[in-house]
C-alpha cells in the first residue's frame, strides 16, 4: 500500500467503450480529483478495435484504409510517444488520476511511485517482468511498442534478459488541472497483424512479434484473472473503494469525446479545444 491510501481513492472497473470515450473520461476523471477530492484507479478495454495516436504523431503514419476497411477507430491521446493498437481481448489498459500536488513533482520519481501496482500485479501473474534494464533502439519510430525501449516507463519481461528482454507494458504521464494522469497499455496477447497493419509501413508481423511479448505467453493465465489481478493490485496500492462512473461524469465524457477526442480536427490536425470549452 502506498503513502496515498490515506486519500479518498475510487477503483472503477470500466466496461468496454469507444477510444474517444476513453480518453474524455480521464480528462472528467482530473475534474473529479479536483472538485470531489476523489482520485481515481481503473482498468478498461476498447471497442471497437482501437488506434490511439501519441500526441505529437503525424497523422500520415496512419494507414486510414487498412483501419477503415478493419473497423479500427482512430483517436489521439494527451500523452506522448507512438501509437497504440487497442481491442477488447489483446490489450488490458489502466489509468490512475490524482493531484499533483499528492504525488512527487519529478517526472520519473511519478513514474515510478504509479507504476508500483502495475509492477505488483505482474507478481501476481507470476510474470517476471520489471522496467527495462537497457535501452533498445527504436525499430519503427511511430510504433509504440516498436520504438525505443526507455528504462523510464517501459515495463519488460523477462526482467533479467538484458537487450533480449521484450516490451509488455508501455504507460505515459500528462499533468492537466493541476493532476497528474497516467495510463498505459499491458499487452494481454499478441495480435501482430492489426499492430502493425495500423501503420503506412511494410514492416513484417514478425518484427512485432519478435520485440513484444504478452501475459498470456509469460503466464498462460486467461484474460479475466489478468484484469482481476491488474484491479486488485491497483486498488489494493491506493485502499480504493470499489465504485463505478457517476452519471454526470458519463454525460460529459460523451460531449467531450464528440467535440474533441472523436473529432478529425483533434485526432489529424491535433486542434485543441478553446479555453472553457471542455
Amino acid at each position: 500500500m502506498s503513502d496515498l491510501a490515506d486519500r479518498e481513492w475510487r477503483l472503477i472497473r470500466d466496461e468496454p467503450r469507444d477510444g474517444a470515450t476513453q480518453m474524455a473520461l480521464e480528462e472528467v476523471a482530473a475534474r473529479t480529483a479536483l472538485e470531489d477530492d476523489v482520485r481515481t484507479v481503473r482498468t478498461y478495454s476498447w471497442e471497437p478495435s482501437m488506434l490511439s495516436l501519441g500526441y505529437r504523431q503525424d497523422a500520415d503514419t496512419v494507414d486510414w484504409d487498412f483501419c477503415e476497411r478493419e473497423g479500427i477507430d482512430v483517436t489521439r491521446r494527451q500523452t506522448g510517444g507512438g501509437g497504440i493498437y487497442h481491442d477488447r481481448h489483446a490489450d488490458i489498459s489502466y489509468t490512475i488520476v490524482a493531484p499533483a500536488d499528492e504525488v512527487p513533482g519529478n517526472l520519473m520519481d511519478c513514474y515510478e511511485l504509479f507504476c508500483e501496482p502495475i509492477l505488483a500485479a505482474f507478481d501476481r501473474l507470476g510474470v517476471d517482468a520489471d522496467f527495462a534494464a537497457a535501452e533498445q533502439d527504436a525499430i519503427y519510430q511511430p510504433s509504440c511498442y516498436l520504438r525505443d525501449i526507455n528504462p523510464a516507463h517501459d515495463i519488460v519481461a523477462p526482467a533479467d534478459a538484458g537487450d533480449d528482454a521484450e516490451k509488455i507494458s508501455g504507460n505515459a504521464q500528462y499533468r492537466q488541472r493541476d493532476v497528474v494522469i497516467q495510463h498505459g497499455s499491458i499487452s494481454y496477447a499478441l495480435e501482430p497483424r492489426a499492430h502493425v497493419g495500423v501503420f503506412d509501413t511494410a514492416l513484417e508481423e514478425s518484427t512485432f512479434a519478435d520485440r513484444v511479448t504478452s501475459v498470456r505467453d509469460e503466464a498462460g493465465v486467461d484474460r479475466e484473472a489478468a484484469v482481476d489481478a491488474i484491479a486488485g493490485a491497483l486498488g489494493d496500492w491506493c485502499d480504493a473503494e470499489e465504485s463505478s462512473w457517476r452519471e454526470s461524469e458519463l454525460e460529459a465524457a460523451r460531449g467531450l469525446a464528440a467535440r474533441k477526442f472523436g473529432s478529425d480536427a483533434w485526432v489529424r490536425d491535433r486542434e485543441v479545444l478553446e479555453a472553457g470549452e471542455q
